[in-house]
């Protein structure tokens, strides 16, 4: 009797092992997918578009996927980051997630800026007024999309992915520099798994762009970096420092607080390419971006021609002499 009682004892605790492992062994693979830095398949950061052609108003996902704001469903509120968002469902059955606060409209305007220049992003849109079921209503609200055929499957880090060393990647971190983005971290980078007719891509992207158009911080000191930061604001970012000049045959970055080391292989080469996509944007284009992000008629203004100062610096940075010297 008493061997038949520890022998089902046995049993049940191999049961439980069992139901254990078989719950476990599932969420590690998926943990281990949501971790790949270079998953298989073609991976993709940038292409060659028609840049001129692009239309900065309605980015990415064009009028097609434009939200549909007749009716709207509450169906989480998302954990994580700095600023409350919500993921909800549209009247045509689409899944966004709702940032709200003050990084919505910088965001916004990022996203057409990089996917105007041919790099892959998020596909969001600024909605002015939204009202979310049993939450209330919020203004400047940020949706981006997560369409059925994309897949997030992880982070892709800075110094480690597939195109270290190409003219995309380091025209990527200029302009990084060039938006202003002190938020510079593996985290904010998402590997999108894109299925399609010819089998899946791997969109590179950084899917956080919300501390951006503003300012970088005061100093380089440890922690007291951060005073003084700024995002989403026109006045500061017409202000704040990009190109500092040209030393040992280098580009001086007016670059302030953490991860600057990130910038130090950037070369004249790296700089001139970058330069060539700034210029097919046209004034038009570059308005549109912050107006999709419903920033004021003299918001707008301010933005463009900062940017333009923004492309006149590389310009005078990158001549030819400089460019024949490397």
């Amino acid at each position: 009797m008493l061997d038949a009682i520890r022998t089902r004892t046995r049993v049940e605790r191999w049961a439980v092992l069992l139901s254990i492992l078989f719950l476990v062994i599932p969420a590690l693979a998926q943990k281990n997918k949501r971790n790949t830095g270079s998953p298989r398949g073609s991976a993709v950061m940038w292409e060659q578009v028609d840049i001129g052609g692009r239309d900065l108003y309605l980015g990415p996902g064009g009028e097609a996927m434009a939200p549909d704001l007749s009716r709207i469903k509450l169906i989480k509120e998302e954990k994580g980051g700095a600023n409350k968002k919500y993921r909800i469902e549209d009247g045509s059955g689409r899944i966004w997630v709702a940032k709200l606060g003050r990084e919505a409209r910088p965001e916004t305007a990022a996203v057409r800026l990089l996917w105007g220049l041919g790099y892959k992003t998020e596909i969001n849109y600024l909605v002015k007024t939204l009202t979310i079921p049993g939450k209330g209503t919020f203004q400047n609200v940020r949706l981006e999309a997560r369409p059925d055929n994309v897949e997030r499957v992880g982070a892709w880090k800075w110094k480690s992915n597939p195109f270290l060393g190409t003219r995309e990647f380091q025209g990527l971190k200029i302009m990084q520099m060039f938006m202003t983005n002190w938020d510079l971290l593996d985290k904010q980078n998402e590997i999108l798994e894109v299925s399609g007719p010819g089998g899946p891509r791997y969109h590179y992207v950084i899917s956080d762009l919300g501390r951006t158009f503003g300012k970088y911080g005061n100093n380089n000191l440890p922690i007291f970096y951060r005073l003084g930061r700024r995002t989403g604001a026109p006045g500061p970012y017409s202000r704040a420092s990009f190109v500092k000049g040209f030393e040992n045959g280098r580009i001086k970055w007016g670059i302030k607080g953490k991860n600057r080391g990130i910038y130090k292989d950037i070369t004249v080469a790296d700089a001139r390419w970058l330069l060539n996509q700034l210029q097919k944007l046209t004034d038009r284009q570059i308005e549109d971006a912050f107006r999709a992000a419903n920033y004021s008629p003299a918001e707008v203004d301010m933005y463009r021609a900062a940017i333009k100062r923004r492309i006149q610096e590389l310009e005078q940075v990158t001549g030819r002499d400089r460019l024949a010297a490397r």
